[in-house]
């Protein structure tokens, strides 16, 4: 078998270089003979190949096509999407790199080198029904235990100073855009404030709950999460470590009312057959309920603000039912935001990543640096204890899980359950916050 191919010299010093491009590769037994030379181009240069060359393919390209020729299973995209979500949760509870890096940044990290490699596409209706139809349906799952009375009810010492962490991230937003305005994403620079925003208000769930409703990029996403996750582990030991100066509470006795375990009523709220299908139907209504109404007065919104509001007004309502789903909702939300990192990781390019990162690095140290310098000076101005200010930052940065472990790693335990709800408040409002920040700010100082 012949191939015929054109090669040009290259002249650098004294040295002639041939740069020659043929498909598929040559083998060491091929034979090249050059036909004519004209100039610096040599013309019709004849490749001799062995015929066995023809019919043998690279065993990289052969499995990667056997991959490839899976791509429009829905099977296969079904295994693939669950098994990254898996192994980013198995590797956070069993492995040290894992706990470093959390379980969506490992099932990124997985999703990434897997669509790169051309193991899963870039693009799949398994993606677009995971963000259609199950990120909708985690954001009621995640918000059961919101209940506003008990959280203000319980979290008086903790809610002002969570409060004043709130305005801290917003006003840190606003400055960190105008210094970096994240031009080297384009359309979604300030969507992606207004995300980490909400993300800093609440949490993860905030942050994709944005990412969704203003149509994030995946690339966008997966540098951002990768980005903002390292930030927030050295604010965390930056917190733990800087909190050591705050003395230890008297005398506290840790009732019922200060028992993160006393949010279930009497043991019901566990997560068996019943509260799973009961969470799932739930949320399904609370998410018709949502995008019937999006639909009705604002056909061209999202609905998730829309579904996250319904869910906190129906968890303040009916707080007994809401939370008997909260653990069996707490594990159908997880289990559905790992997928949304699945599909977000696939869209993402390796050379995106790697080129967007650093500057998302500095935008989201420079918004927690600046939401802690101004956290610090007005709880100073209204007078807010120290201990409470590093809880409330812990909650409005990492979230509920994250400040309650906080103040019970630092023996801190009438601020154990006061973090916990004020961190679900976060979760609450953070994305409203967020799309009010980016529409009617960030939007307008581009």
């Amino acid at each position: 078998m012949v191939y015929q191919l054109t090669a040009f010299t290259a002249l650098s010093g004294r040295q002639n270089a041939i740069h020659m491009y043929i498909r598929p590769a040559l083998s060491p037994a091929a034979t090249v003979t050059i036909a004519r030379l004209s100039g610096t181009t040599l013309k019709a240069i004849n490749v001799a190949a062995p015929a066995a060359l023809h019919a043998a393919k690279p065993a990289a390209t052969a499995i990667q096509s056997m991959f490839a020729a899976q791509h429009a299973n829905p099977m296969y995209m079904a295994m693939a999407v669950l098994g990254m979500s898996a192994a980013g949760i198995v590797a956070e509870r069993r492995t040290t790199v894992g706990k470093a890096m959390s379980a969506p940044i490992a099932t990124m990290f997985v999703s990434i080198l897997l669509s790169n490699l051309n193991v899963i596409p870039f693009v799949s209706p398994t993606y677009k029904f995971i963000n259609s139809l199950l990120v909708p349906l985690s954001i009621p799952c995640l918000l059961y235990s919101s209940d506003l009375r008990r959280i203000l009810k319980s979290t008086q010492q903790l809610l002002p100073a969570f409060v004043l962490g709130t305005i801290s991230t917003v006003l840190s937003t606003i400055v960190t855009f105008k210094i970096c305005a994240l031009k080297s994403l384009g359309g979604d620079g300030w969507k992606i404030a207004s995300a980490l925003a909400a993300r800093h208000i609440g949490g993860a769930i905030n942050f994709i709950s944005v990412s969704e409703t203003l149509n994030i990029q995946g690339s966008s996403i997966s540098s951002s999460i990768a980005a903002d996750n390292i930030v927030v582990a050295l604010y965390f030991s930056f917190l733990f470590l800087s909190s050591n100066k705050f003395k230890k509470p008297q005398e506290v006795t840790v009732g019922a009312d200060n028992n993160p375990k006393d949010i279930k009523d009497d043991g019901e709220g566990s997560a068996n057959l019943e509260t799973i299908a009961l969470a799932l139907f739930t949320s399904s209504s609370l998410c018709f309920a949502g995008s019937y109404l999006t639909q009705m007065f604002i056909p061209s919104a999202s609905s998730l603000p829309i579904i996250s509001l319904l869910t906190v007004a129906a968890s303040t309502g009916f707080p007994k039912f809401f939370s008997n789903l909260s653990e069996a909702g707490g594990i159908i939300g997880v289990i559905f935001i790992q997928l949304f990192f699945a599909a977000s990781g696939a869209a993402g390019s390796i050379a995106d990543v790697l080129k967007n990162a650093p500057v998302l690095f500095l935008f989201s140290g420079t918004q927690i640096l600046l939401h802690y310098v101004s956290l610090m000076a007005l709880g100073r101005i209204f007078k807010i204890g120290g201990r409470e200010l590093y809880v409330a930052s812990n909650a409005n940065v990492g979230g509920p899980t994250t400040a309650a472990a906080m103040a019970k790693g630092k023996n801190w335990p009438d601020l154990i359950l006061p973090g916990l709800l004020v961190g679900i408040l976060g979760y609450a409002t953070g994305t409203i916050i967020g799309l009010s920040l980016g529409f009617g700010v960030l939007q307008k100082l581009i």
